[in-house]
Protein backbone atom coordinates (compact mmCIF):
# COMPACT_ATOMS: atom_id res chain seq x y z
CA UNK A 1 0.00 0.00 0.00
CA UNK A 2 1.31 3.45 -0.94
CA UNK A 3 1.35 5.99 1.88
CA UNK A 4 2.09 9.70 1.74
CA UNK A 5 5.58 10.30 3.09
CA UNK A 6 5.77 12.53 6.15
CA UNK A 7 8.49 15.19 6.31
CA UNK A 8 10.58 14.82 9.47
CA UNK A 9 13.34 17.18 10.53
CA UNK A 10 16.54 15.79 11.99
CA UNK A 11 17.59 16.42 15.58
CA UNK A 12 20.16 18.91 14.34
CA UNK A 13 17.55 20.77 12.28
CA UNK A 14 15.23 20.90 15.27
CA UNK A 15 18.03 22.32 17.44
CA UNK A 16 18.39 25.17 14.94
CA UNK A 17 14.71 26.04 15.42
CA UNK A 18 14.43 25.36 19.16
CA UNK A 19 15.31 28.90 20.19
CA UNK A 20 12.06 30.33 18.86
CA UNK A 21 9.55 27.54 18.25
CA UNK A 22 6.59 27.69 20.68
CA UNK A 23 6.01 25.03 23.29
CA UNK A 24 2.90 22.90 23.55
CA UNK A 25 -0.41 24.66 24.23
CA UNK A 26 -1.02 24.74 27.98
CA UNK A 27 -4.18 23.21 29.42
CA UNK A 28 -6.67 25.95 30.28
CA UNK A 29 -8.03 25.43 33.78
CA UNK A 30 -11.45 26.78 34.71
CA UNK A 31 -11.30 29.69 37.10
CA UNK A 32 -13.50 29.67 40.17
CA UNK A 33 -15.72 32.58 41.08
CA UNK A 34 -15.00 34.12 44.43
CA UNK A 35 -17.22 36.29 46.58
CA UNK A 36 -16.54 39.30 44.37
CA UNK A 37 -17.27 37.47 41.08
CA UNK A 38 -19.25 39.28 38.42
CA UNK A 39 -22.70 37.71 38.44
CA UNK A 40 -24.22 37.20 35.01
CA UNK A 41 -21.00 37.77 33.03
CA UNK A 42 -18.57 35.34 34.65
CA UNK A 43 -17.33 32.42 32.53
CA UNK A 44 -15.09 29.60 33.78
CA UNK A 45 -12.89 29.89 30.66
CA UNK A 46 -12.33 32.90 28.41
CA UNK A 47 -11.81 31.42 24.92
CA UNK A 48 -9.24 32.88 22.57
CA UNK A 49 -12.02 33.42 20.04
CA UNK A 50 -15.59 32.37 19.38
CA UNK A 51 -18.26 33.12 16.75
CA UNK A 52 -21.02 35.63 17.42
CA UNK A 53 -24.28 34.26 16.04
CA UNK A 54 -26.77 36.77 17.33
CA UNK A 55 -28.72 37.76 14.22
CA UNK A 56 -30.80 36.07 11.55
CA UNK A 57 -28.61 32.96 11.19
CA UNK A 58 -31.24 30.49 12.42
CA UNK A 59 -34.05 32.16 10.45
CA UNK A 60 -32.11 32.16 7.17
CA UNK A 61 -30.97 28.56 7.60
CA UNK A 62 -34.60 27.62 8.27
CA UNK A 63 -35.62 29.38 5.05
CA UNK A 64 -32.91 27.53 3.11
CA UNK A 65 -34.10 24.16 4.47
CA UNK A 66 -37.75 24.92 3.81
CA UNK A 67 -36.93 25.96 0.24
CA UNK A 68 -35.23 22.56 -0.23
CA UNK A 69 -32.18 24.34 -1.68
CA UNK A 70 -29.31 23.22 0.51
CA UNK A 71 -26.58 22.85 -2.14
CA UNK A 72 -24.52 25.67 -3.61
CA UNK A 73 -27.28 26.44 -6.13
CA UNK A 74 -29.56 28.20 -3.62
CA UNK A 75 -30.37 31.89 -3.57
CA UNK A 76 -28.52 32.67 -0.35
CA UNK A 77 -25.20 31.85 -2.05
CA UNK A 78 -25.73 34.56 -4.70
CA UNK A 79 -26.98 37.06 -2.11
CA UNK A 80 -23.99 36.42 0.13
CA UNK A 81 -21.56 36.82 -2.77
CA UNK A 82 -23.16 40.13 -3.78
CA UNK A 83 -23.24 41.46 -0.21
CA UNK A 84 -19.61 40.59 0.47
CA UNK A 85 -18.44 42.05 -2.85
CA UNK A 86 -20.20 45.33 -2.00
CA UNK A 87 -18.57 45.24 1.44
CA UNK A 88 -15.13 44.99 -0.22
CA UNK A 89 -15.91 47.56 -2.90
CA UNK A 90 -15.53 45.00 -5.70
CA UNK A 91 -17.77 43.94 -8.59
CA UNK A 92 -17.55 40.19 -7.99
CA UNK A 93 -17.51 37.72 -5.13
CA UNK A 94 -16.97 33.99 -5.67
CA UNK A 95 -17.96 32.00 -2.59
CA UNK A 96 -16.06 28.79 -1.94
CA UNK A 97 -15.54 26.09 0.66
CA UNK A 98 -12.66 27.58 2.70
CA UNK A 99 -10.10 30.35 2.86
CA UNK A 100 -7.47 27.92 1.58
CA UNK A 101 -9.74 27.09 -1.37
CA UNK A 102 -10.03 30.83 -2.07
CA UNK A 103 -6.23 31.18 -2.14
CA UNK A 104 -5.88 28.14 -4.40
CA UNK A 105 -8.63 29.42 -6.74
CA UNK A 106 -6.74 32.71 -7.10
CA UNK A 107 -3.47 30.92 -7.84
CA UNK A 108 -5.09 28.50 -10.30
CA UNK A 109 -7.06 31.27 -12.05
CA UNK A 110 -3.81 33.18 -12.48
CA UNK A 111 -2.48 30.15 -14.37
CA UNK A 112 0.45 29.48 -12.07
CA UNK A 113 2.48 26.43 -12.99
CA UNK A 114 5.81 24.73 -12.41
CA UNK A 115 8.69 27.19 -12.58
CA UNK A 116 6.61 30.23 -11.64
CA UNK A 117 7.33 32.18 -8.45
CA UNK A 118 5.11 34.15 -6.09
CA UNK A 119 6.56 36.46 -3.43
CA UNK A 120 4.89 36.32 -0.02
CA UNK A 121 5.78 36.83 3.65
CA UNK A 122 7.17 33.93 5.65
CA UNK A 123 5.14 35.15 8.65
CA UNK A 124 1.75 33.77 7.72
CA UNK A 125 -0.44 30.74 8.17
CA UNK A 126 0.93 27.88 6.05
CA UNK A 127 -2.15 27.84 3.78
CA UNK A 128 -0.82 30.94 1.99
CA UNK A 129 2.29 29.12 0.80
CA UNK A 130 0.46 25.84 0.22
CA UNK A 131 -1.95 27.48 -2.24
CA UNK A 132 1.04 28.41 -4.41
CA UNK A 133 2.64 24.99 -4.01
CA UNK A 134 -0.58 23.22 -5.07
CA UNK A 135 -0.08 24.75 -8.53
CA UNK A 136 3.52 23.55 -8.76
CA UNK A 137 4.82 27.11 -8.37
CA UNK A 138 7.40 28.20 -5.80
CA UNK A 139 6.72 30.49 -2.83
CA UNK A 140 9.50 33.09 -2.52
CA UNK A 141 9.66 34.38 1.04
CA UNK A 142 10.38 37.80 2.54
CA UNK A 143 10.58 38.90 6.16
CA UNK A 144 8.27 41.28 8.08
CA UNK A 145 8.93 44.87 9.02
CA UNK A 146 9.35 45.03 12.81
CA UNK A 147 6.99 47.88 13.70
CA UNK A 148 3.68 46.60 12.33
CA UNK A 149 4.60 42.93 11.67
CA UNK A 150 3.57 43.16 8.02
CA UNK A 151 5.31 42.04 4.84
CA UNK A 152 8.51 44.06 4.36
CA UNK A 153 7.75 45.75 1.05
CA UNK A 154 11.35 46.92 0.67
CA UNK A 155 12.53 43.30 0.49
CA UNK A 156 10.17 42.39 -2.35
CA UNK A 157 12.11 44.17 -5.11
CA UNK A 158 15.26 42.14 -4.38
CA UNK A 159 13.34 38.87 -4.75
CA UNK A 160 11.88 39.58 -8.20
CA UNK A 161 13.25 37.35 -10.98
CA UNK A 162 12.18 36.62 -14.58
CA UNK A 163 10.08 33.77 -13.13
CA UNK A 164 8.08 35.99 -10.73
CA UNK A 165 4.38 36.06 -11.63
CA UNK A 166 2.74 37.62 -8.61
CA UNK A 167 3.11 39.15 -5.16
CA UNK A 168 0.84 37.91 -2.37
CA UNK A 169 0.64 40.37 0.55
CA UNK A 170 -0.93 39.00 3.75
CA UNK A 171 -2.90 41.43 5.90
CA UNK A 172 -1.81 39.60 9.02
CA UNK A 173 -4.09 39.53 12.08
CA UNK A 174 -6.37 42.18 10.53
CA UNK A 175 -3.70 44.84 9.82
CA UNK A 176 -3.27 46.01 6.20
CA UNK A 177 0.07 45.87 4.41
CA UNK A 178 1.42 49.18 3.03
CA UNK A 179 -0.02 48.59 -0.44
CA UNK A 180 0.80 51.68 -2.55
CA UNK A 181 4.56 51.01 -2.87
CA UNK A 182 3.79 47.34 -3.48
CA UNK A 183 1.29 48.19 -6.23
CA UNK A 184 3.78 50.59 -7.85
CA UNK A 185 6.49 47.91 -7.79
CA UNK A 186 4.16 45.24 -9.19
CA UNK A 187 2.95 47.53 -11.97
CA UNK A 188 6.53 48.40 -12.92
CA UNK A 189 7.40 44.71 -13.28
CA UNK A 190 4.11 43.52 -14.77
CA UNK A 191 3.20 41.38 -11.75
CA UNK A 192 -0.22 40.51 -10.38
CA UNK A 193 -1.15 41.27 -6.78
CA UNK A 194 -3.35 38.67 -5.08
CA UNK A 195 -4.20 39.61 -1.49
CA UNK A 196 -4.45 37.15 1.36
CA UNK A 197 -7.17 38.95 3.30
CA UNK A 198 -8.30 35.84 5.19
CA UNK A 199 -8.12 37.60 8.57
CA UNK A 200 -9.03 41.14 7.57
CA UNK A 201 -12.76 41.51 6.90
CA UNK A 202 -13.45 45.23 6.91
CA UNK A 203 -9.87 46.45 7.29
CA UNK A 204 -9.06 49.54 5.25
CA UNK A 205 -5.92 50.87 3.61
CA UNK A 206 -5.99 54.66 3.27
CA UNK A 207 -9.78 54.46 3.38
CA UNK A 208 -10.05 51.69 0.78
CA UNK A 209 -11.29 48.24 1.82
CA UNK A 210 -8.82 45.39 1.58
CA UNK A 211 -10.01 42.82 -0.92
CA UNK A 212 -10.13 45.23 -3.83
CA UNK A 213 -6.56 46.56 -3.87
CA UNK A 214 -5.08 44.10 -6.37
CA UNK A 215 -6.21 41.73 -9.10
CA UNK A 216 -8.03 39.53 -6.56
CA UNK A 217 -8.21 38.71 -2.86
CA UNK A 218 -9.06 35.67 -0.78
CA UNK A 219 -11.02 35.64 2.49
CA UNK A 220 -11.74 32.96 5.09
CA UNK A 221 -15.02 32.45 6.95
CA UNK A 222 -13.72 29.87 9.43
CA UNK A 223 -15.48 29.89 12.80
CA UNK A 224 -12.94 32.21 14.45
CA UNK A 225 -13.12 34.89 11.74
CA UNK A 226 -15.01 38.15 12.21
CA UNK A 227 -17.57 37.05 9.60
CA UNK A 228 -18.08 33.29 9.67
CA UNK A 229 -19.95 30.53 7.89
CA UNK A 230 -18.32 27.80 10.01
CA UNK A 231 -16.13 26.83 7.08
CA UNK A 232 -15.99 28.87 3.90
CA UNK A 233 -14.16 31.42 1.82
CA UNK A 234 -14.54 34.08 -0.86
CA UNK A 235 -12.55 35.41 -3.80
CA UNK A 236 -13.17 39.08 -4.58
CA UNK A 237 -12.15 40.85 -7.79
CA UNK A 238 -13.07 43.63 -10.18
CA UNK A 239 -11.87 41.67 -13.23
CA UNK A 240 -14.78 39.97 -15.05
CA UNK A 241 -12.59 37.40 -16.82
CA UNK A 242 -10.84 36.45 -13.60
CA UNK A 243 -14.17 36.15 -11.79
CA UNK A 244 -15.64 33.99 -14.55
CA UNK A 245 -12.67 31.61 -14.53
CA UNK A 246 -12.55 31.36 -10.72
CA UNK A 247 -16.28 30.56 -10.63
CA UNK A 248 -15.79 27.91 -13.32
CA UNK A 249 -12.85 26.24 -11.58
CA UNK A 250 -14.74 26.25 -8.27
CA UNK A 251 -17.46 24.01 -9.77
CA UNK A 252 -15.51 21.18 -11.44
CA UNK A 253 -15.02 23.46 -14.47
CA UNK A 254 -18.39 22.42 -15.90
CA UNK A 255 -18.75 23.79 -19.42
CA UNK A 256 -21.72 25.93 -20.55
CA UNK A 257 -21.56 24.08 -23.89
CA UNK A 258 -22.78 20.75 -22.54
CA UNK A 259 -23.08 18.99 -19.20
CA UNK A 260 -20.20 16.79 -17.96
CA UNK A 261 -17.83 18.51 -20.42
CA UNK A 262 -14.60 19.89 -18.91
CA UNK A 263 -11.92 22.02 -20.57
CA UNK A 264 -10.01 22.73 -17.35
CA UNK A 265 -8.96 20.66 -14.35
CA UNK A 266 -11.45 22.05 -11.86
CA UNK A 267 -12.20 21.60 -8.16
CA UNK A 268 -15.19 21.03 -5.93
CA UNK A 269 -14.80 24.19 -3.87
CA UNK A 270 -18.48 25.14 -3.63
CA UNK A 271 -20.12 26.77 -0.59
CA UNK A 272 -23.51 25.37 0.38
CA UNK A 273 -26.67 27.46 0.54
CA UNK A 274 -26.90 26.62 4.26
CA UNK A 275 -23.48 28.12 4.93
CA UNK A 276 -24.25 31.13 2.75
CA UNK A 277 -27.44 31.71 4.76
CA UNK A 278 -25.29 32.02 7.88
CA UNK A 279 -22.88 34.28 6.00
CA UNK A 280 -25.62 36.64 4.84
CA UNK A 281 -26.89 36.98 8.41
CA UNK A 282 -23.34 37.71 9.52
CA UNK A 283 -23.00 40.47 6.91
CA UNK A 284 -25.98 42.22 8.51
CA UNK A 285 -23.95 42.45 11.74
CA UNK A 286 -20.42 42.88 10.39
CA UNK A 287 -19.98 46.59 11.14
CA UNK A 288 -21.02 45.98 14.76
CA UNK A 289 -18.65 42.99 15.01
CA UNK A 290 -15.75 45.03 13.62
CA UNK A 291 -16.46 47.94 15.95
CA UNK A 292 -16.41 45.54 18.91
CA UNK A 293 -12.96 44.28 17.81
CA UNK A 294 -11.63 47.83 17.61
CA UNK A 295 -13.21 48.78 20.95
CA UNK A 296 -11.64 45.74 22.62
CA UNK A 297 -8.25 46.54 21.08
CA UNK A 298 -8.41 50.05 22.54
CA UNK A 299 -9.28 48.60 25.95
CA UNK A 300 -6.36 46.18 25.79
CA UNK A 301 -4.07 49.02 24.78
CA UNK A 302 -5.10 51.06 27.84
CA UNK A 303 -4.92 48.23 30.35
CA UNK A 304 -1.60 46.78 29.14
CA UNK A 305 0.23 50.04 28.41
CA UNK A 306 2.15 50.33 31.68
CA UNK A 307 3.30 46.70 31.99
CA UNK A 308 7.04 46.46 31.31
CA UNK A 309 8.07 44.06 28.57
CA UNK A 310 4.61 43.80 26.98
CA UNK A 311 4.47 45.29 23.49
CA UNK A 312 1.01 45.90 22.06
CA UNK A 313 0.25 46.13 18.32
CA UNK A 314 0.78 49.47 16.60
CA UNK A 315 -1.77 50.61 14.06
CA UNK A 316 0.01 51.88 10.96
CA UNK A 317 -0.73 55.44 9.76
CA UNK A 318 -2.15 54.03 6.51
CA UNK A 319 -4.43 51.50 8.22
CA UNK A 320 -7.79 51.07 9.83
CA UNK A 321 -7.19 47.67 11.38
CA UNK A 322 -9.84 45.20 12.53
CA UNK A 323 -7.79 43.26 15.11
CA UNK A 324 -8.94 39.77 14.10
CA UNK A 325 -6.62 38.61 16.87
CA UNK A 326 -5.14 40.93 19.47
CA UNK A 327 -1.47 40.03 19.52
CA UNK A 328 1.23 41.06 21.97
CA UNK A 329 4.98 40.48 22.18
CA UNK A 330 6.61 39.43 25.45
CA UNK A 331 10.16 40.67 26.07
CA UNK A 332 11.30 37.96 28.48
CA UNK A 333 14.24 39.95 29.82
CA UNK A 334 12.15 43.02 30.63
CA UNK A 335 8.93 41.27 31.65
CA UNK A 336 10.57 38.52 33.69
CA UNK A 337 8.81 35.54 32.06
CA UNK A 338 9.01 34.06 28.59
CA UNK A 339 6.03 34.06 26.27
CA UNK A 340 5.37 30.36 27.01
CA UNK A 341 5.65 30.91 30.76
CA UNK A 342 3.10 33.73 30.54
CA UNK A 343 0.78 31.51 28.47
CA UNK A 344 0.89 28.88 31.21
CA UNK A 345 0.11 31.49 33.87
CA UNK A 346 -2.85 32.74 31.84
CA UNK A 347 -4.09 29.18 31.27
CA UNK A 348 -3.97 28.53 35.01
CA UNK A 349 -6.38 31.44 35.38
CA UNK A 350 -8.88 30.27 32.77
CA UNK A 351 -7.55 32.37 29.88
CA UNK A 352 -6.99 30.67 26.52
CA UNK A 353 -4.26 32.04 24.22
CA UNK A 354 -2.44 31.07 21.02
CA UNK A 355 1.16 31.54 20.03
CA UNK A 356 1.85 33.45 16.82
CA UNK A 357 2.14 31.60 13.53
CA UNK A 358 5.24 29.48 12.99
CA UNK A 359 6.82 31.02 9.85
CA UNK A 360 6.68 29.14 6.57
CA UNK A 361 10.46 28.76 6.36
CA UNK A 362 10.45 26.85 9.68
CA UNK A 363 7.79 24.32 8.69
CA UNK A 364 9.08 20.75 8.16
CA UNK A 365 7.63 20.61 4.64
CA UNK A 366 9.43 23.83 3.61
CA UNK A 367 12.44 24.08 5.93
CA UNK A 368 15.09 22.58 3.67
CA UNK A 369 14.17 24.80 0.75
CA UNK A 370 14.82 27.95 2.82
CA UNK A 371 17.41 26.83 5.39
CA UNK A 372 20.08 29.13 3.96
CA UNK A 373 17.89 32.25 4.23
CA UNK A 374 17.45 34.48 7.27
CA UNK A 375 14.17 35.94 8.52
CA UNK A 376 15.02 37.41 11.94
CA UNK A 377 11.87 39.50 12.46
CA UNK A 378 9.52 36.59 11.72
CA UNK A 379 11.55 34.37 14.05
CA UNK A 380 11.35 36.94 16.84
CA UNK A 381 7.56 37.20 16.36
CA UNK A 382 7.35 33.41 16.51
CA UNK A 383 9.39 33.35 19.74
CA UNK A 384 7.74 36.23 21.60
CA UNK A 385 4.22 36.58 20.18
CA UNK A 386 0.87 35.41 21.50
CA UNK A 387 -2.66 36.51 20.96
CA UNK A 388 -5.12 37.10 23.74
CA UNK A 389 -8.88 36.44 23.74
CA UNK A 390 -10.17 38.49 20.82
CA UNK A 391 -13.81 37.65 20.05
CA UNK A 392 -16.29 40.42 19.29
CA UNK A 393 -18.28 39.10 22.28
CA UNK A 394 -15.42 39.81 24.73
CA UNK A 395 -16.48 42.03 27.63
CA UNK A 396 -14.58 44.94 29.19
CA UNK A 397 -14.47 43.25 32.60
CA UNK A 398 -12.88 40.20 30.96
CA UNK A 399 -10.21 42.39 29.35
CA UNK A 400 -9.51 44.00 32.71
CA UNK A 401 -9.29 40.55 34.31
CA UNK A 402 -6.85 39.34 31.62
CA UNK A 403 -4.70 42.46 32.00
CA UNK A 404 -4.72 41.96 35.77
CA UNK A 405 -3.40 38.43 35.42
CA UNK A 406 -0.65 39.64 33.05
CA UNK A 407 0.27 42.41 35.47
CA UNK A 408 0.22 40.05 38.45
CA UNK A 409 2.44 37.53 36.66
CA UNK A 410 5.19 40.10 36.08
CA UNK A 411 7.83 39.41 38.77
CA UNK A 412 8.76 43.09 38.92
CA UNK A 413 5.20 44.21 39.67
CA UNK A 414 3.71 41.41 41.76
CA UNK A 415 0.02 40.78 42.23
Amino acid sequence: MLMLKRTELSAEEMRELAAFLPGADPEVKPRFRGADGCAGSWRPIIPVCEPVLGGNEIEYVRQAIESNWISSAGGFTREFEAAFARFCGTRYGIACSSGTAAMHLMAASLGLESGDEVILPTFTMIATANAITYCGARPVLVDCEPQHWQMDVEQVAAKITPRTRAVMPVHIYGHPVDMDPLIELADRHGLAIIEDAAESHGARYKGRPVGGLGLAAGFSFYANKIVTTGEGGMVTTNDPDFARLAATLRDHAFSPERHFWHSYIGFNYRLSNLQAAVGLAQMEQCERLIEARRRNAAAYGRTLASIPGIRTPAEAPWASSVYWMYGILVDAEEYGLTRDQLRRRLAENGIETRSFFVPVHCQPVYRRAYASEGFPVAERLCRDGLYLPSASSLQLEEIEYIAGVIRGACPGLGS
